[in-house]
Formats: C-alpha cells, sequence, structure tokens
C-alpha cells in the first residue's frame, strides 16, 4: 500500500506550506531551504529509495541533511549500508493500526473492544456534522485550542485549509459533535490517499475533546462515523496515524494509544527515521 506521503495530494499540500517538491518516478522528494547554509531533503517511506536522484537533488539544491524514513526492514537495510544512521525522534509515527474495511460494517464493530461499544452506543443520539468551508474550519479549530493546554501543539488555521484544498473533493473530512447548545464538544479530521495503489487508505490525521467531550466519550462516535464514512468511500484500509511505540517512547502518546487500541486493528511497525549529513555545496 502506498503511503499517503507519497500521493500527489500530500505533495500538493507540502507546497503551499513553502516546500520545494521533486516528484521522480512516482516518489516524492521533499525540499526545504535554510537561506545560506543550504536546504534539507526529506523522503518519507517511499515504494523505491533511488539514491542516484538523492544525489543529483542533493547537487541541485545545495542539501546538508537528507531524512529518509523507510518502508519496510529491506529499505532500512540499504540505507544503513549508504551510511546513514537512525535518528532518536522520527518525524513519522513508527508504529499504528490499520482496520480492514473490506469487512462487512457488523464484524469491524463487533470486533472493537467492549468499552469502545459501549461509548459508540451512548454517544448514537449526538450531533456529528461536517465541516468545510474556511468559516467552519476557523470555528473548529478554535474549539481544538480551547480544548487543550496552551503548550500543546494545535496546526494553524492557514495549515488546516491548505490541507483541506490539496486534497481532492470529498477526500478530507472535518467532523465536529456538538452539546445540546450547538457548541463544538470534540472533533476528527480524516484523509484519504486516493493513488490508484494505495488502496484507498484513510488516515486519521487529528483529533480532540474538550472536558465535556472526555466526559460524553464523544471522541468515540466521532472515530466510528469516520471509519463508516471512509467505507462509503469504498477505502479498503482505516490507519490511525500512530500509537506509542517503546523503541522511540513519548509518554504523552499513551493515552491517545489506550483510546485507539480500543478499535483494535492490525499493529503495523516501521523502522524508524534515518539521517545523513554532507556538505551542501
Amino acid at each position: 500500500m502506498i503511503d499517503i506521503r507519497q500521493s500527489l495530494q500530500y505533495a500538493n499540500y507540502l507546497k503551499v506550506e513553502g516546500w520545494a517538491v521533486e516528484r521522480i518516478n512516482e516518489t516524492n522528494y521533499f525540499i526545504r531551504k535554510f537561506g545560506f547554509i543550504g536546504s534539507i531533503l526529506k523522503i518519507q517511506r517511499p515504494e523505491k529509495i533511488d539514491f542516484e536522484a538523492i544525489d543529483k537533488l542533493c547537487r541541485k539544491y545545495g542539501v546538508f541533511q537528507v531524512i529518509i524514513e523507510p518502508k519496510n526492514l529491506n529499505q532500512e537495510e540499504g540505507i544503513k549500508n549508504k551510511g546513514y544512521k537512525l535518528s532518536k525522534s522520527p518525524y513519522l509515527p513508527t508504529k499504528t493500526l490499520q482496520i480492514d474495511l473490506t469487512q462487512p460494517q457488523k464484524v469491524i464493530l463487533d470486533h472493537f473492544k467492549k468499552d469502545a461499544r459501549r461509548a459508540i452506543r451512548q454517544g448514537s443520539g449526538q450531533i456529528i456534522s461536517s465541516y468545510s468551508t474556511d468559516k467552519d474550519i476557523k470555528k473548529w479549530r478554535e474549539s481544538w485550542k480551547n480544548s487543550v493546554k496552551f503548550d500543546r501543539y494545535v496546526p494553524s488555521l492557514k495549515q488546516l485549509i491548505n490541507l483541506r484544498k490539496s486534497f481532492t473533493p470529498n477526500h478530507c473530512l472535518f467532523l465536529a459533535s456538538h452539546n445540546i447548545t450547538g457548541r463544538i464538544i470534540g472533533g476528527a479530521l480524516f484523509t484519504i490517499s486516493s493513488h490508484k495503489r494505495s488502496n484507498y487508505i484513510t488516515y486519521y490525521w487529528y483529533g480532540f475533546t474538550g472536558n465535556e467531550g472526555r466526559t460524553s466519550l464523544s471522541q468515540y462516535s466521532l472515530l466510528y462515523q469516520g471509519i463508516l464514512w471512509a467505507k462509503r468511500m469504498g477505502c479498503k484500509n482505516f490507519d490511525f496515524e500512530g500509537i506509542y511505540d517503546s523503541r522511540f517512547p513519548i509518554k504523552s502518546w499513551l493515552g491517545f494509544t489506550h483510546f485507539k487500541k480500543s478499535f483494535r486493528g492490525a499493529e503495523v511497525l516501521y523502522p524508524g527515521s534515518f539521517t545523513k549529513y554532507r556538505f551542501p555545496w
């Protein structure tokens, strides 16, 4: 399955975010310039690693650091042989869960843990709506910002709007759950990689809940609606886009990992991030 980072949609998103993007033989190469000191080159879960193409781009853009996030162990061995070193902090999640959406809806639901099924039943009467306009997304983001501590990362409004615009119509879904007064108490964002060889994977890109949302367990219903949307869209896989990995421990991930694991799914491991420094010119 082709990773979303290798899709045209994601390449378009990084372009509008200020990255230079080269696409060679269906592989995305992302370049970020840092003034006179040179550039970094990032390749994320490609189907094939082309070291000749990497060398050419390094010379073209004056690259001082190359970052490769391999897709599998075979790629890992190849880049190690080229002198790349494992980074302590990967850029992409190195462990995730995936649900097979080709199964009947009842089979998928019955496979969830008991607490997830109970929370979904409890939230069956919640008001859940989708947002698509810039004004709506601004409101959605403000609710997210108000739901978390000041030091928690929340993408800018510009980033969220660019993400929506970069994906083909109906392949980016902003969902929000509301209380009886209409105030947003939780939100979720899903994207679809529509490459013909990606099996049309849906990714659980972002999610948030406030105190009221956590009390009402709104995130369970939001995520389940995202899974149902993905199935209606003809996707074959649903990717949770990251859970806690003891190889690269981030303690703050333990909470949402417990939440995601209540939906079960098959665990998928990735090797990590590998870096090599070089003279830029």
